[in-house]
């Protein structure tokens, strides 16, 4: 059921892949920008997609700065607002794939490295390892993931992160229960691992995160705040939970 980050419209990986054609269009004043043509075999929904992804500065940027995904950003930037990511702390992020959340988790606790922190990252899908964490195959839901997660940490995690998310059916309140259930289980397992003190950021739609689930995060966490980081689309219902100060 869960998905990993960076996916397209079908649920498969995201990225422009080249087929079917594109074409330049801009003006005085204006930035240059793609435009798709429809192609054989290819819904529209999936052709906007498509251009959307070639017009994006936060695709582009990661290509540059050779990250997993635009991703990657949304965690820089809730990490530059809430310092959650700082040298020595131990990471678990849900639903990983294709690494950027990772990526950028072991390069600021400096995991791998002398005194620095430790990153085991889970998706269901295949993805690249990376040097300096744990990559894990697996679905998150299965009953024995949170063994499998546990024993790569072989302590308390300092931060949970979850971008889990179900492919998207477009219908509104179906994909809203769906990603609650996800956020649900990402919660229930981040009680069951974070040291006090420890944070938990994970996705939920734009329409509130469920109050029984927000009281019981407030119930457990010091501060719980809902942020939108730049780096997300403005299109996009998604916003994060952030919350600190586990009190364990």
């Amino acid at each position: 059921m869960t998905s990993s980050k960076g996916r397209g419209p079908s649920g498969g990986r995201g990225g422009a892949r080249g087929e079917g054609r594109g074409e330049a269009r801009g003006g005085a004043g204006r930035g240059l920008s793609v435009r798709v043509k429809t192609a054989r075999g290819r819904t529209v929904g999936s052709t906007r997609w498509l251009q959307r992804q070639l017009n994006d500065p936060y695709v582009a940027r990661a290509k540059a700065e050779g990250m997993r995904s635009r991703a990657a950003y949304k965690i820089m930037e809730l990490d530059d607002k809430f310092h959650l990511l700082t040298k020595g702390k131990t990471v678990v992020d849900l639903g990983a794939a294709p690494g950027g959340w990772t990526q950028v988790s072991v390069e600021r606790v400096g995991a791998g490295k002398p005194k620095g922190g430790a990153v085991v990252g889970i998706d269901i899908n295949g993805w690249d390892p990376i040097e300096g964490a744990t990559c894990l195959v697996m679905d998150f839901l299965d009953e024995r993931a949170p063994a499998a997660i546990k024993a790569a940490l072989g302590g308390k995690a300092d931060v949970v992160l979850s971008d889990m998310a179900a492919p998207a059916t477009g219908h509104g309140p179906t994909d809203h229960l769906r990603i609650m259930g996800l956020a649900e289980t990402a919660w229930a397992f981040a009680v069951e691992v974070l040291a006090p003190g420890g944070a938990f950021v994970c996705k939920v739609f734009q329409g509130g995160t469920e109050n029984e689930l927000l009281n019981q995060i407030k119930a457990h966490m010091t501060t719980v705040k809902h942020a939108k980081p730049p780096a997300s689309r403005k299109d996009s219902a998604e916003m994060y939970v952030v919350a600190t100060g586990f009190k364990g």
